[in-house]
C-alpha cells in the first residue's frame, strides 16, 4: 500500500510517460523517493542488480543497490536533492569495477536515477573536484582499515582489509550502518563509541578514538580511528571517512611494558619527549598517594622535599634541553606516613632510527638507608668503628700478633675495662674471664695466632659492675689483604647466657623424664600401631602385671592380651584418635595381669610417626582411686539411707504438730513451724538424689517401661514448678502428639530438674522458655533461661557427678551438682541425649532428644 501511494508521489503521470515506455528505455531505471527508498526499478535495474522486482522495490536504495553505490554518487544525490537540478556523474564501482555513467533529475517527491554502464564517456565536471575526488585506493595503503559514510553512518565504499579479515562480502557491508558490521557489533561498548563518533562527525567534528573489534571468532584488533567529516560547496557534510590503524602490536607491547613497569621494585615513570610526565606505575602511587591526574605534568613535583625541588627542576629541564641523561637524589614524601626516603631519581632518553627521542624511561631507587649509612660514616672517622659501636655483640680489633687494638664501647660497659688496660698486654682481656675458662681460652687463642684459621670458644666473662659471671660465645676471623697476609683479627662476642640455661634446664628436663620412666610410679609401654604389640615397657609397668620382660622382648604380648573384650570399644575409640589428633585423652579401663586378675588403671598415649609407627602410652595404677570411690559411694548409699527414715518421721511429726497448732488457733507458732518444713523437702530432695547416685554407680537404678504421653507429662511438671514459683512465667512453645515407652516419673524428674535449675540460675530473670519439636525418628524439648550463663570450657564438665562451676555469682545457690549427672544418665538410660548450649551472661539451653521407641 505504501509504495503504491510512493509511486504516485514520484512517477510522472502515465500521460507523460507510460510505464510501458520505461522498460523500454535503455539503461537501469530508478525512481527513489525522499527517504531514498526504491519504489521503481525498470527490467534493466533488475538486470543490473540481479534481482526481481519483488527484491527491490521498497527497500533503501543505498542497500537494495549496493553494486552501484559509491561516495561519487551519493555526492551527486545530494547535490541534487538539494539544488533541485538535473546532474550526472561517472565513477567506477566498487563492488563490480566496471564504469558507471548516472543521470539524475529531480521528480516530486523524489529523483530518477538512469545508470548506464561499460563505458567511459568523457569526463564532464563531477560533482566532487577531479583534484579532490575521494579515492579509497589513496588511503589503503596508509590505513589498515578505510571506508566512506553517509552522514547516517552508512558505508558507501569500503577497503578490502576489514572485508578479508572478517571473511564477509563487500555486498553485505555496502549500504548498511557500519556500527551492524560483525566487528562493530559484537562489542557493545565499541559499537556505542562508533555510534557516538560518528554522530559527533555528521555535525563537523573530526572525532578519534580507541577502540577493540572483533571481525571473527578467536581474533580481536586494537585500533586508533579516526572520523572525519567532508563537507561540499555550500558546507554542508557530504559524506564521512573513516580510517582505522592496527594498533594491536602496539597496545600488546604497551601493556607488556606496563606489567613489566609494575614488576619493578623501583618507583616508575615515564614522560613524553617534552619532558611532560605522563606516567607512573602502581609503587608510585602507592608510595606517593598521588593519582595519575595529580602526578602528571609538575604534579609530581609535590612530593618532593622543598628544599630538593629546585635542583631537582634545574636538572630535569637540562636533561630535556640536551637528551642526556637525568640523575638526581632527591626526597620523596611518603602519602601514608608522611615521612620523606631519599631516593635516587634516574632517566634515559628512548630513541627511534632516526635518533629522536620518544619517550624518557625513568626510575626512583629507594636509598634511604644508604643515605643514612653515608651520614653515619661521615660522623664517625673510620667505618668498622661504626658498625662495631651499632652490632648488639661486644665487639674488638686485635694486631696481627693477638694485641687488642680497639674495643667497642659495649665491651668497654661490661668488663669495665678501657682500651688502655688491653693494649699493651696480648693476654690482659684474660683477666674478666672465668678462672675455670682461662686456659681453654689461651690455647684455642695461641692455636687461631699460630695457625691462622678463625677462633671460638665459649666462656664466662665478668661483669665488671656487679661481679656476676655471664656465658659468652667468642669468635674471632682473621681479615687479610690481597697478599693473604693477616692484617687485623676482627672479634665478637655474643651474650648467649640465655642459651645455655635453656641448655642446662632442657638436660635436666631430659633427665626427670628418665628418672620418671626408670620409677616404679608410673607404667610406660612403647606400642607398635600395626598389630598393636608391645615392644617395650619399664619396670613399673612389669611390676603392675606381673609380666616379664622376657615376654615383651618376645614381641608375645598386645592389646588383645592384656584387655578384657568389654573394655574393647574404649581402645579401638583411643586408637582413632590417636590417628586423627596425634595423642589420647586419658581413659579409665582394666588391664588382665599375667595371674588373671583385674587391674583399674588410667591410659593415655602419644604417637610417633616413626616407620613403623609407635605409640607411647603411660598406665597408672588407679586401683586405690577404685577402691576409695566404692567406699565413698558405699557411704554415700549408707548414709541416705540412714538419714531418710528419721528425715521422713520428721517431717510427719512437724506437719502433724503444725496441723494441731492450726487446730488451736495458734496460727504464729503454726507459722514459725511451717518453715521448718522447706528445708525438710530440700533435705528430702539432697537424701534422694545421693540414693539415686548411688543407684547409678552400683548400677541398680530402677525404670518402669511404660506408654508415657509426653504432652500431658511436661503440663504436670511445668504446673508443678509454677506452684513452687508462682512469680516465674514458663512460655511453652509448639506441642508434639507423641507417646513414649519410658519411666514417667523418671521423665519427670529430668524435665523437673531442668526447669528448676533455669529459675535458680535465672535470679534476675522472672521467664523459662521450652520449645518442642518432633520428627518422625525423635522428638526434642529445649530448656532456655536468660540466667548466668556457663563458661563454654565447662560444657562438658557440668554433667559429671557432685561438679558445680565455681563461681561468686553461683556460691549462694545451694546444690551438691548430682541434679545434672542424674538427667544425664535417665536420658542416657532411655538412648537419648542432651546438650547444652551457654554462654556467660547470656544463659543456657538444656537440648533434651529421646528416640521414639516402638513396643516390640
Amino acid at each position: 500500500m505504501s509504495n503504491t501511494k510512493q509511486t504516485q508521489h514520484v512517477i510522472p503521470a502515465s500521460s507523460d510517460m507510460p510505464l510501458t515506455l520505461l522498460e523500454t528505455l535503455p539503461g537501469a531505471l530508478f525512481f527513489v523517493d525522499d527517504a531514498a527508498t526504491i519504489v521503481y526499478a525498470n527490467a534493466s535495474a533488475q538486470a543490473l542488480l540481479g534481482v526481481t522486482r519483488e527484491n527491490i522495490v521498497g527497500k533503501p536504495f543505498w542497500r537494495g543497490a549496493h553494486q552501484l553505490v559509491s561516495a561519487a554518487l551519493y555526492h551527486a544525490v545530494q547535490q541534487t536533492r538539494h539544488t533541485r537540478a538535473p546532474s550526472e556523474v561517472e565513477y567506477v564501482s566498487p563492488m563490480t569495477r566496471t564504469w558507471l555513467h548516472v543521470h539524475l533529475s529531480p521528480t516530486v517527491g523524489g529523483l530518477m536515477v538512469h545508470v548506464h554502464q561499460g563505458r567511459a564517456a568523457a569526463r564532464r565536471e563531477a560533482p566532487v573536484p577531479q583534484g579532490k575526488r575521494l579515492s579509497i585506493e589513496d588511503l589503503d595503503g596508509l590505513y589498515s582499515r578505510v571506508g566512506v559514510l553517509t552522514p547516517e553512518g552508512i558505508v558507501l565504499e569500503i577497503n578490502e582489509a576489514p572485508l578479508v579479515e572478517a571473511r564477509v562480502r563487500r555486498e553485505e557491508v555496502i549500504g548498511y550502518p557500519l556500527t551492524e558490521t560483525r566487528w562493530w557489533s559484537f562489542s557493545p561498548t565499541s559499537q556505542e563509541q562508533l555510534r557516538a563518533a560518528i554522530a559527533r562527525a555528521s555535525r563537523g567534528e573530526t572525532v578519534r578514538f580507541e577502540a577493540i573489534i572483533h571481525p571473527r571468532e578467536g581474533l580481536d584488533r586494537h585500533l586508533d580511528v579516526a572520523v572525519t567529516p567532508h563537507r561540499d560547496a555550500d558546507h554542508h557534510i557530504a559524506y564521512l571517512v573513516i580510517a582505522g590503524i592496527d594498533i594491536t602490536e602496539r597496545k600488546r607491547a604497551e601493556a607488556e611494558i606496563h606489567a613489566l613497569i609494575d614488576a619493578i621494585p623501583q618507583l616508575v615513570w615515564t614522560t613524553q619527549p617534552d619532558g611532560f610526565h605522563d606516567l607512573f606505575n602502581q609503587r608510585w602511587h602507592d608510595y606517593s598517594g598521588q593519582s595519575t591526574a595529580e602526578a602528571q605534568g609538575e604534579g609530581w613535583m609535590q612530593t618532593l622535599h622543598p628544599e630538593d625541588r629546585h635542583r631537582a627542576r634545574t636538572a630535569w629541564q637540562h636533561a630535556v634541553q640536551t637528551g642526556g641523561v637525568y640523575e638526581t637524589e632527591v626526597r620523596l614524601h611518603q602519602g601514608t606516613t608522611g615521612e620523606y626516603r631519599w631516593f635516587l631519581a634516574r632517566a634515559m632518553p628512548v630513541r627511534d632510527e632516526r635518533g629522536q627521542i620518544l619517550k624518557w624511561f625513568g626510575t626512583s631507587t629507594d636509598i634511604d638507608e644508604k643515605k643514612q649509612a653515608e651520614q653515619q660514616l661521615k660522623e664517625s672517622r673510620e667505618s668498622l668503628r661504626v658498625l662495631a659501636e651499632t652490632v648488639p655483640q661486644m665487639v674488638w680489633v686485635a694486631r696481627p700478633d693477638g694485641q687488642h687494638d680497639y674495643t667497642n664501647q659495649r665491651w668497654q660497659d661490661y668488663t669495665g675495662f678501657t682500651l688502655e688496660h688491653v693494649q699493651n698486654d696480648r693476654m690482659a682481656h684474660l683477666q674478666f674471664i672465668h678462672p675455670a675458662d682461662q686456659e681453654g681460652t689461651r690455647a684455642h687463642w695461641q692455636h687461631a695466632l699460630d695457625m691462622g684459621t678463625m677462633f671460638e670458644h665459649e666462656e664466662r666473662l665478668k661483669n665488671g659492675q656487679n661481679g656476676e659471671y655471664r656465658w659468652f660465645l667468642t669468635r674471632a676471623m682473621p681479615m687479610r689483604d690481597e697478599g693473604g697476609q693477616i692484617v687485623n683479627w676482627f672479634g665478637t662476642s655474643t651474650d648467649i647466657e640465655e642459651q645455655k640455661r635453656t641448655e642446662e634446664a632442657l638436660r635436666q628436663s631430659q633427665e626427670c623424664i628418665r628418672a620418671l620412666i626408670d620409677s616404679n610410679i608410673i607404667g610406660i609401654t612403647s606400642v607398635e600401631m600395626e598389630g598393636e604389640v608391645i615392644v617395650d615397657a619399664n619396670e613399673a609397668f612389669l611390676r603392675m602385671t606381673g609380666y616379664t620382660r622376657e615376654e615383651v622382648q618376645s614381641r608375645t604380648l598386645s592389646r588383645m592380651n592384656i584387655a578384657s573384650p568389654e573394655q574393647a570399644p574404649l581402645f579401638e575409640h583411643s586408637i582413632q584418635e590417636l590417628t586423627a589428633r596425634g595423642q589420647t585423652t586419658p581413659f579409665e579401663t582394666e588391664l588382665v595381669c599375667k595371674d588373671g586378675s583385674r587391674l583399674p588403671v588410667l591410659v593415655g598415649g602419644v604417637i610417633f610417626q616413626d616407620q613403623p609407627w609407635q605409640m607411647v602410652s603411660f598406665v597408672l595404677d588407679n586401683s586405690a582411686r577404685k577402691e576409695l570411690e566404692q567406699r565413698k559411694d558405699a557411704f554415700i548409699s549408707m548414709a541416705s539411707h540412714e538419714l531418710r527414715n528419721p528425715l521422713t518421721t520428721m517431717k510427719m511429726q512437724t506437719q502433724l504438730v503444725r496441723k494441731r497448732l492450726e487446730k488451736q488457733s495458734q496460727h504464729e507458732a503454726a507459722t514459725a513451724l511451717s518453715r521448718v518444713e522447706g528445708p525438710v523437702k530440700q533435705l528430702e530432695r539432697l537424701i534422694r538424689e545421693l540414693l539415686d547416685v548411688s543407684k547409678i554407680q552400683a548400677g541398680r537404678l530402677e525404670y518402669v517401661r511404660e506408654q508415657v504421653d509426653l504432652n500431658e507429662l511436661l503440663r504436670e511438671v511445668t504446673a508443678t514448678i509454677h506452684h513452687l514459683h508462682p512469680s516465674y512465667t514458663i512460655l511453652e512453645r509448639g506441642a508434639v502428639e507423641v507417646s513414649l515407652l519410658a519411666d514417667r516419673d523418671r521423665l519427670g524428674q529430668v524435665f523437673t530438674n531442668l526447669l528448676s535449675n533455669a529459675i535458680k540460675y535465672s535470679p534476675d530473670v522472672r521467664t523459662v522458655e521450652m520449645d518442642l519439636s518432633a520428627s518422625d525418628d525423635a522428638v526434642t524439648i529445649c530448656v532456655h533461661d536468660h540466667g548466668l550463663g556457663i563458661p563454654r570450657e565447662l560444657h562438658d564438665k557440668i554433667f559429671e557427678r557432685f561438679y558445680r562451676v565455681a563461681d561468686s555469682k553461683r556460691k549462694a545457690i545451694p546444690g551438691l551438682g548430682m541434679g545434672l549427672y542424674i538427667v544425664a544418665e535417665i536420658v542416657k538410660h532411655h538412648g537419648g541425649t542432651i546438650t547444652v548450649d551457654s554462654a556467660v551472661g547470656k544463659g543456657s539451653t538444656f537440648t533434651v532428644t529421646l528416640p521414639l521407641m516402638k513396643d516390640d
